[in-house]
């Protein structure tokens, strides 16, 4: 049965990390060459048809492009105008809001005052405090973090202060208001875009992180589509971790799935609700598991598992809703080092009233989403972005 007009939504599904191709500015960031998508095409193969008929071997200008036959979704991909890499910035730009000047980095580690003050509010040393993998550090430093009882902190080329723990050593309440009281520390001339929980389990020599992260972002400094779509009176339903990426300004309803296939699950059962607005799920997976592990295979086979199951997602759907698949930055899998990638990223558009095969070009910023969406909803022009909603609408 067809939905009431005041009933359709736009399904947002963001493959964390699923860059397409090195931006022009990549080698500002040491990222010439990234190419997440491209490369695990050529290392591995990647079996993905049903993204390949919205068109993701369509999309110009990338190192795996096909053709253009048999495509009938819209596509194109997207430049970051936020000079960043980072995951808030990715998705805040995504939601319709690009910063002017990106969140602080340490690559050096944290300065000694901002540490002390940490040690003294939280009442015991730490470890660490370099810019580290999350997989290698808790094998490096796990043991004496278990012997000590001390917190280990490090960050990334993005800009987060991350805490790991084991959760007998410091349980997950424990470890969360540490992350709160960094949060409280970690603002003005010292801020970073997320506080991450990182909690770990297991022995000497075989420390596992599970899947209790919690992130303590920052709030958007100003509106986002999300906070416009929610004054509007309509759903806004984040899935994943998007509830803390927005501090869940804006957001109406949470379903804080914690990997790739719950967060499948969740989006298919929401596309199949009589929702009106925005369904925003973020799957994590790719970046954390695959991405920042260096994982080709194993990020290929995410990929190929979502394609598998992106059926599900547009079976489920209304006859009015549209489904914007993207990301948020790339992780490259295949190239050195460990860090987020500064990439292009995809742009594939589905909806069973649009016009089918149409090409999005390469859009000027990730903003064009939220603009698309905020128009697609009938609320009007964003003040960033530009709308492709009347290049795909029948």
């Amino acid at each position: 049965m067809e939905q009431n007009r005041s009933q359709k939504k736009a399904l947002l599904v963001v493959l964390d990390s699923v860059g397409v191709g090195a931006l022009p500015d990549a080698a500002e960031f040491g990222d010439a060459g990234a190419d997440t998508v491209g490369h695990i095409v050529r290392t591995r193969g990647l079996d993905t048809p049903n993204l390949d008929r919205l068109g993701l071997r369509a999309i110009g200008g990338t190192s795996f492009y096909q053709g253009k036959e048999g495509v009938t979704g819209c596509y194109g991909k997207a430049a970051e105008r936020t000079h960043a890499k980072d995951t808030t910035c990715g998705h805040w730009e995504i939601a319709g809001l690009v910063m002017e000047k990106p969140f602080r980095t340490y690559p050096n580690g944290f300065p000694e005052e901002v540490m002390e003050e940490f040690e003294q509010k939280i009442g015991r040393g730490t470890l660490g405090n370099c810019t580290a993998s999350g997989t290698e550090i808790i094998q490096r430093l796990g043991d004496e973090h278990v012997a000590t009882g001390n917190p280990i902190i490090y960050t990334s080329a993005d800009s987060v202060f991350q805490i790991a723990a084991h959760e007998e050593v410091i349980p997950l309440e424990q470890l969360y208001e540490f992350c709160r009281i960094a949060r409280e520390m970690m603002m003005g001339e010292n801020a970073v875009g997320r506080i991450i929980a990182r909690p770990f389990v297991g022995t000497s020599g075989a420390y596992k992180r599970t899947e209790n992260r919690r992130d303590f972002a920052l709030p958007p400094e100003k509106d986002t589509v999300l906070a416009g779509i929610a004054k509007a009176g309509m759903d806004v339903v984040g899935i994943g971790k998007i509830e803390d990426i927005f501090c869940r300004v804006g957001i109406t309803k949470v379903d804080h799935t914690t990997n790739n296939h719950d967060g499948i699950e969740a989006t298919v059962k929401y596309a199949g609700e009589p929702l009106s607005g925005l369904v925003f799920t973020n799957l994590v997976d790719f970046d954390m598991l695959y991405g920042h592990r260096n994982d080709g295979e194993g990020y290929g086979a995410a990929l190929e598992y979502f394609d598998r199951n992106l059926p599900r997602i547009q079976q489920a759907m209304g006859e009015e809703d549209i489904l914007i698949i993207t990301a948020d930055h790339g992780c490259d899998p295949n190239f050195p080092g460990s860090d987020h990638t500064r990439e292009y990223i995809p742009l594939l558009v589905y909806g069973k009233h649009l016009r089918q095969g149409v090409d999005l070009g390469v859009r000027a910023t990730f903003a064009d989403i939220a603009a698309t969406i905020y128009d697609f909803l009938g609320l009007g022009k964003w003040e960033i972005g530009t709308s492709f909603w009347d290049d795909i609408r029948r």
